[in-house]
């Protein structure tokens, strides 16, 4: 199973959070965030990296002019889109930029926003599924409803994402079968300040 710590800001916690078992760091793009990177930044934190550890560069409603120009600068392997980008955006990045992973995020409130998920499934590569915020884009803390989840069977795979931490993912994965799972707050200090027992205790309870 996958498992992405998301909003990574420092490059000797990534080194170390990629040690203790993660299989994906993400880093966000988006200015407003409180976790936000510069592309040196990025540079810095990929740097000393094992090459199977996937690279995630996080943006809201950029374009794909920009999200190509980062990637191209920080060897990101992968491009996860929190705005409101439609497929049919999904579709043209993933033609633009070929060889990147490309994964759509979802803030799921009801069954219409699954249903809607289900839709992009075939511009893109994964699916992530996030805790609905109205203001937030990610990185709130709340869970989802994972009794909705559980008949949720896409044609592509999928990441679970929203409020997870070492104490609650069991019980998480107890219900849901997800390809993968993404933590960001859970195991954090502060915003983009991650706890490495936190991470080393989540790897811990997964069994790594």
């Amino acid at each position: 199973m996958r498992v992405k710590i998301c909003g990574i800001t420092q490059p000797q916690q990534s080194v170390a959070i990629a040690s203790l078992g993660a299989t994906a760091l993400g880093f966000i793009c988006v200015p407003t965030s409180p976790r936000y990177v510069t592309t040196m930044q990025i540079q810095a934190a990929v740097a000393h990296l094992p090459k199977n550890i996937d690279k995630i560069g996080v943006f809201a409603n950029a374009s794909i002019a920009e999200i190509s120009q980062i990637v191209s600068r920080t060897e990101l392997t992968g491009v996860q889109l929190h705005g409101d980008e439609s497929p049919e955006f999904c579709s043209e990045l993933h033609q633009a930029l070929p060889q990147v992973e490309i994964i759509k995020a979802l803030r799921i409130r009801n069954i219409e926003h699954l249903q809607q998920a289900i839709i992009y499934t075939q511009y893109i590569d994964t699916l992530l599924l996030d805790a609905y915020h109205p203001q937030q884009l990610g990185g709130t803390g709340q869970t989802l409803d994972w009794q909705m989840l559980q008949k949720f069977h896409p044609s592509c795979p999928w990441l679970l994402a929203g409020g997870l931490t070492p104490d609650n993912i069991l019980e998480a994965l107890s219900q849901l079968q997800p390809d993968g799972i993404d933590l960001s707050s859970g195991v954090e200090i502060k915003p983009g300040d991650k706890d490495l027992d936190k991470v080393a205790l989540l790897f811990e309870k997964l069994g790594n």
